[in-house]
């Protein structure tokens, strides 16, 4: 009994799920905002063409980690989905979240549209309180739609940047009619499209499914214990207490499982993609049941466990391979982001080949595009490291600020004569090494060069 007592008093899975909403919400507002030596925690700058991460700006020629945390991405959901099947969906994904904000706070607790337990039950619009209050309704979540608009800009557009543009929104309307636009489907989505989102528009629903193995955390009914519902071909044949064909059924077909759920699906009818994971049913028969001081019919377990009442194993070859895969790339991205380059520097050579001045002093000019990636200004100097024949010519250290380009012309020439060949010219394969002065430990990078010069014959004599 003690047991029994304690499963109906524990905190409901709704609570809980908003705590985690809360969460959410602060995670997603905050980040943005977060920087660790000028650098953002997670931007995506088209306008500026960087990544930034975990303070760390990567620009556009070190994108190569883009499809690594893409992988990382998609393999942690889909790791997520094997453990706790639509856990996602129900506990962290916007679209849930701002339908939550919408109908269980706005309609539900400020204006007492609808009750929190009955989602299934639509409110009467043709009542003019009700069609008013459905007005207000809106003109609050297009407030919200907006500043949750501004909030996903926000990781492609950093804020200091985004409210210097809408400061001057003639100059900015592309950035605002994309807020603008993205408000607008929010609104449509979360109070006209609904749960139809996630049955008919979103494809995690048909992957997930695929996902789900024996031991799979998922919102599932105890046939067992409350009876069968529904025949094989998902008929439903008991409507009633009194059509349960046990006494020992444990059913009372009150439907509070069926009212509450988002996706109005009955889950008492086994696992349907539509079904989001919020556990809303489990905390309806909790209540019901417990009232009969009986565990719930509908819990958060798997189907080993309910089933065949054997204990669900969290570790198996899924996870194993999940987590191996996982670790690997989170590895490989440490390696990646320890190559970061606070120099980026390409190094072209001109459309003349050579040039033979007096004295058989050969020269060969070549264009350097610096780049300075760090978040400080730093003196940038080059040295030629395997040739002491060849010199660097009119180039002389200059400063450069963070996020700056420069270039500079830069004349390698040498007064020996390094080859003699007389039937054609030859290419000398030199490695550049361009360096800043005040941390040349830490900011230096090498680049290969090609030197070419003159056949024998070019030479004066």
């Amino acid at each position: 009994m003690k047991e029994t007592t304690e499963t109906v008093k524990k905190t409901p899975y709704r609570i809980i799920r908003y705590y985690g909403y809360i969460l959410a919400t602060i995670v997603a507002l905050v980040t943005p905002f977060i920087t660790i030596n000028g650098n953002h925690i997670f931007l995506l700058s088209f306008d500026k063409k960087q990544l930034h991460l975990m303070g760390t700006a990567f620009d556009m020629q070190e994108l190569y980690m883009m499809p690594f945390l893409l992988m990382l991405l998609f393999l942690g959901i889909f790791a997520a989905t094997a453990i706790g099947g639509r856990a996602w969906c129900g506990w962290a994904c916007p679209q849930t979240i701002f339908r939550v904000i919408y109908r269980d706070l706005i309609e539900s607790k400020l204006l007492g549209l609808r009750r929190i337990k009955n989602k299934q039950k639509e409110p009467n619009w043709k009542k003019a309180e009700n069609a008013s209050k459905k007005v207000f309704a809106i003109l609050i979540w297009s407030a919200l739609s907006i500043l949750a608009a501004a909030n996903f800009m926000w990781y492609f557009v950093p804020p200091e940047d985004f409210l210097t543009y809408i400061q001057n929104p003639t100059e900015h309307y592309f950035l605002i009619g994309f807020v603008l636009a993205i408000a607008a489907f929010l609104v449509y989505d979360v109070v006209w499209l609904k749960e139809d989102f996630c049955v008919y528009i979103c494809p995690y629903s048909r992957v997930q499914s695929v996902l789900y193995d024996d031991d799979t955390y998922q919102a599932i009914y105890s046939n067992n214990r409350g009876g069968v519902i529904y025949n094989e071909e998902k008929e439903k044949t008991i409507f009633n207490v009194k059509d349960l064909p046990n006494a020992t059924d444990e059913c009372t077909a009150c439907e509070a499982c069926v009212t509450v759920c988002p996706t109005h699906i009955d889950i008492r009818k086994g696992l349907q993609l539509e079904c989001i994971n919020c556990l809303e049913c489990v905390d309806a028969c909790t209540s019901v049941m417990g009232k009969l001081g009986k565990p719930s019919l509908v819990q958060w377990s798997s189907t080993r466990s309910i089933n065949k009442n054997e204990p669900t194993k969290i570790v198996r070859k899924s996870t194993i391979m999940y987590s191996v895969a996982l670790i690997l790339i989170i590895g490989l991205l440490f390696v990646m982001g320890g190559k970061k380059e606070y120099m980026l520097l390409n190094v072209n050579k001109t459309t003349q080949l050579y040039k033979v001045k007096d004295g058989n002093v050969v020269t060969n000019n070549f264009l350097f595009l610096f780049q300075n990636t760090d978040s400080k200004v730093h003196t940038y100097n080059l040295e030629i490291i395997d040739h002491n024949d060849i010199v660097i010519k009119r180039f002389k250290p200059f400063k450069l600020s963070p996020k700056k380009l420069a270039k500079k012309v830069v004349i390698l020439e040498t007064n020996k004569i390094l080859v003699k060949d007389k039937t054609k010219d030859t290419p000398i394969n030199l490695t550049i090494r361009a360096y800043a002065v005040d941390e040349p430990e830490r900011i230096s990078v090498l680049r290969k060069a090609v030197f070419i010069y003159p056949r024998l014959d070019k030479l004066k004599k």
